[in-house]
């Protein structure tokens, strides 16, 4: 597998902006929210179509981001970097911790296509066919009756009606149901990043406004990090050429979907020492940060 330069500039004119007209408009009734998010998440849906856009990456991200909402919903005080040590360590058999299961969910929910399969690995202490029930009898084909978000509301406020705990299925359903309904393979999440804690106690159709201005917020932030990302990437894919290790492709692929890598996950590098070493020089090159500000136990991300 050889690495070439991606065709972006280094500004993120090739990436779509979304038009200030989206988040400088103030809704004043249902129906400007509800147009407001469509467009937003039209907007989304053209920029994850960019090649240079690393989908599974934005994913991990955006994963990250609404396990963070959650925990904090929770009144967890883990946070971002919390989350990342919860599960970039843990080796078979380990437990997670709460906070870490809640991280593991969000991440599994993101990297497989979306399914009833996929969102029980994801949400492991639900049966496979409750899931499908609060799906609402899940087709893969896109079936389903109503808009995207207000399929996605009923979800969600489903869920909370049988089981107010459980938020956290509760919101990667939902998020799964959006994707499913827009047409994505994969769940992008986005509610749990925009909804306030207060919110998830709403119903009808305040429930659903709070999910249209939830989504309003998330994707222009979803849209941004997606941009930010393709730059970075083209940056890693650059500096391929001036690599010399062996199975430095191989490694740098890791970095290419994983939001957090340890240098023990680059297996495809001689020993630890030199996947210490090959994560230093993609710092020294400007291709990926280091995340922790730790001398050990270091992550690293592009």
């Amino acid at each position: 597998m050889t690495y070439q330069p991606a065709a972006i500039s280094d500004d993120l004119s090739t990436v779509p902006q979304l038009p200030g007209w989206v988040t400088s408009g103030r809704a004043e009734t249902p129906e400007d929210v509800a147009f407001l998010s469509g467009a937003a998440l039209s907007h989304l849906h053209l920029v994850l179509t960019r090649d240079e856009v690393p989908k599974s990456l934005v994913r991990e991200r955006l994963a990250l981001r609404a396990a963070e909402a959650c925990v904090t919903h929770q009144g967890r005080p883990e946070r971002a970097g919390d989350l990342r040590d919860a599960v970039a360590f843990l080796q078979p058999g380990d437990q997670p911790g709460p906070a870490g299961a809640v991280c593991l969910s969000w991440q599994r929910a993101v990297e497989r296509p979306h399914s009833v399969t996929s969102l029980h690995r994801a949400l492991p202490g639900i049966e496979a066919a409750q899931v499908a029930k609060w799906l609402d009898g899940y087709d893969p084909r896109g079936a389903g009756q109503g808009a995207p978000l207000h399929r996605a509301a009923r979800v969600l406020e489903t869920v909370l009606d049988g089981a107010p705990r459980a938020e956290v299925p509760a919101l990667i359903l939902a998020d799964a149901t959006l994707a499913q309904a827009l047409g994505w393979d994969h769940v992008v999440p986005l509610l749990a990043a925009g909804l306030k804690r207060a919110e998830l106690r709403q119903r009808g159709e305040d429930l659903r406004l709070a999910c249209h201005r939830a989504v309003v917020a998330a994707a222009v932030e979803a849209a941004r990090e997606a941009a930010a990302l393709a730059r970075r990437v083209t940056r890693l894919r650059e500096v391929v050429p001036r690599l010399r290790a062996k199975g430095a492709e191989a490694a740098v692929a890791l970095f290419l979907i994983r939001d957090a890598v340890a240098p023990g996950d680059l297996v495809s590098l001689r020993s630890d020492r030199a996947a210490r070493r090959f994560c230093d020089r993609l710092v020294a090159l400007g291709a990926v940060r280091e995340l922790t500000g730790r001398d050990t136990f270091r992550l690293y991300g592009v």
